[in-house]
């Protein structure tokens, strides 16, 4: 408790304690969600009526340390890998490894010289009803010294056969800067589905 209300100070000083202990959060740099104020939104996109096959986001500013990108889908076909790509990059350069459970079963894997990132969803795989919800940390994003790593969390509840939780972690092979990122399936995102994407500034 001692720790988290250091942060909430540190990250919103105008706060006072006084304020913090009565339980009200009424000052105007703490109205609303308590979004960390080194993260930025830089686009959002939700998917209309017609479902579509692939979300991107383009021009993306090489402005910020790192990448978040927030999702939460459904899919017009279950057990559906969710995948990624970056820069337009459909070649052999995308390595992954995975963890991953359904209640019943675990299993661990990973594939080098791939042409695409796996996401989410190969045991049970995306739902049709129930939302996929999930985070993807994009690290170093426009350094051009390194490859490009990747981390995401992300899972689903599919009623009346349990749920999937996927743990992975995945590697482009480029120096390049990121400056766009497609997201899609092998079915199509259902309406609804909505993808948000976010800066995180240095420390």
């Amino acid at each position: 408790m001692k720790l988290a209300l250091k942060k909430l100070l540190q990250a919103h000083p105008s706060i006072q304690v006084s304020t913090l202990l009565s339980g009200s959060l009424s000052t105007p740099s703490a109205k609303g969600t308590f979004v960390p104020d080194y993260y930025e939104s830089i686009s959002t996109v939700t998917v209309g009526a017609t479902s579509v096959a692939n979300i991107e986001f383009t021009s993306i500013p090489a402005t910020y340390t790192h990448l978040q990108i927030r999702f939460i889908f459904t899919v017009t076909n279950g057990s559906t890998p969710t995948s990624m790509q970056f820069n337009s990059d459909t070649a052999s350069n995308y390595s992954r490894h995975s963890l991953r459970a359904d209640g019943s079963s675990f299993t661990a894997g990973g594939n080098a010289t791939q042409s695409d990132m796996d996401i989410f969803g190969y045991l049970l795989g995306s739902s049709t009803t129930n939302p996929t919800a999930g985070i993807v940390d994009i690290l170093d994003y426009a350094n051009t010294n390194k490859y490009k790593t990747v981390k995401t969390l992300a899972g689903c509840e599919q009623a009346g056969s349990g749920g999937e939780i996927n743990f992975t972690s995945n590697n482009w092979r480029s120096a390049s800067a990121i400056t766009s990122i497609k997201m899609f399936t092998d079915f199509n995102f259902k309406q609804y589905s909505s993808f948000a994407l976010y800066g995180i500034k240095g420390a």
